[in-house]
């Protein structure tokens, strides 16, 4: 029941995840060249961000890497990569406070920030067997051994799709807020903070090929399964 439509559209969303995950790298690269009229460093633009909001448990801490930069809600730390956390550019101020705005999520419980947090064991668990049901699949072990396999690959794929749509909503309202904050704090006017919302938005669209990526997959494996179900 999974064919070569299965890996078709595996490979089409690897490509576009591959063209898209490239243009937001060359975007990043070019702002963060264009330093910031105020002088102040990734570190500097998150600590005041959290301190703006009341947020006084959270910890700005350098990590490794390229682009690494997340908000670990677990211990509450905005984990900032080096180039974000001792760059006084464009790039760096934008992703700065976008990670912040995730922990202004987690400090004001939004919705879909705690909907995603729910989610994340059952989207582990997801990922750890997909591969195998696939193989299993494949394999055609035994008939209706292997339909039940195919309802709970299903099923996988589904929470995968779940998982990727609530993510949108956490990384859309994370970049609006940390773009109103640096527009009403004065951090970025003009066009350093139109910089910042289009570097923002490539990073956005690399969640979005990831949904899409997921929803039709899930889609196409439903089908496919309710088809032979009727046959």
């Amino acid at each position: 029941m999974v064919d070569i439509g299965y890996y078709v559209i595996l490979g089409v969303f690897t490509i576009i995840g591959m063209i898209i995950s490239g243009k937001l790298k060359s975007k990043f690269a070019h702002y963060a060249r264009v330093p910031v009229s105020n002088g102040k460093s990734g570190r500097e633009v998150a600590e005041d961000m959290l301190r703006f909001h009341g947020i006084h448990d959270v910890r700005v801490i350098e990590g490794q890497g390229y682009l690494t930069d997340h908000y670990n809600p677990t211990n509450k730390t905005v984990s900032l990569s080096p180039d974000v956390f001792n760059g006084r550019t464009v790039a760096a101020a934008s992703v700065s406070a976008h990670e912040v705005g995730h922990a202004v999520q987690h400090a004001t419980a939004y919705s879909m920030l705690t909907l995603r947090s729910k989610l994340v064991p059952l989207i582990q668990f997801s990922s750890s067997i997909q591969q195998f049901l696939i193989m299993g699949v494949i394999l055609g072990i035994g008939s209706a051994f292997g339909h039940t396999m195919m309802l709970i690959l299903v099923g996988t794929f589904g929470a995968t799709a779940l998982f990727s749509l609530v993510t949108l909503p956490v990384e859309f309202d994370a970049s609006n807020r940390a773009l109103a904050w640096l527009d009403d704090s004065g951090y970025l006017q003009g066009a350093e903070h139109d910089g910042a919302k289009d570097a923002l938005w490539w990073a956005a669209m690399t969640y979005v090929v990831s949904a899409l990526g997921a929803l039709v997959t899930f889609l196409y494996l439903l089908l496919r399964f309710m088809g032979n179900s009727n046959d």
